[in-house]
C-alpha cells in the first residue's frame, strides 16, 4: 500500500480528522490532504515524525511491509497502537514485543487507572 493510503489508514485508525492530525502534528491540513491524495510527498523529517507519531516503522509507513513486526501477536500490536495514539498513555507504556493481548490489556488498564488518579 503506498504512503498516501497508509497515512490515511493510520489517521483514521487513530480516530483523527485531517484537521485534528494537523493540530497534533503542526503540519497544515492542506499538506496532510495532499499527502493522502498522493499529490505531494513529505520530506524525510516529516516521514520520521509521522512514523513516531503513529508508532510505526518507516518501512510500514512507506508501504514496504504490510504491518509492523515489533509485536509478535497482531492483537497485541493493535492494542499497543491504540495506546500509542493517546499521548498520555504513550508516556506510560513501554511493553515487550512478546506480550499476549491479555497482558497488553492489563498494562493499558493499569496505565489508565494511574492517569485517572491525577
Amino acid at each position: 500500500m503506498p504512503f498516501s493510503l497508509n497515512l490515511r489508514k493510520l489517521r483514521e485508525q487513530a480516530g483523527y480528522t485531517q484537521e485534528e492530525l494537523a493540530v497534533r502534528t503542526g503540519i497544515s491540513k492542506s499538506a496532510i490532504s495532499m499527502y493522502e491524495r498522493g499529490e505531494r510527498f513529505p520530506s524525510e523529517q516529516i516521514l520520521e515524525m509521522f512514523a513516531d507519531f503513529f508508532n510505526v516503522d518507516m518501512n510500514m509507513l512507506l508501504g514496504k511491509q504490510s504491518k509492523s513486526t515489533y509485536y509478535l501477536d497482531p492483537e497485541t500490536a493493535r492494542l499497543a497502537q491504540e495506546a500509542a495514539n493517546d499521548p498520555d498513555m504513550r508516556l506510560l507504556l513501554d511493553a515487550k514485543r512478546d506480550l499476549s493481548p491479555e497482558d497488553m490489556k492489563v498494562i493499558i488498564d493499569m496505565a489508565k487507572r494511574l492517569l485517572d488518579r491525577k
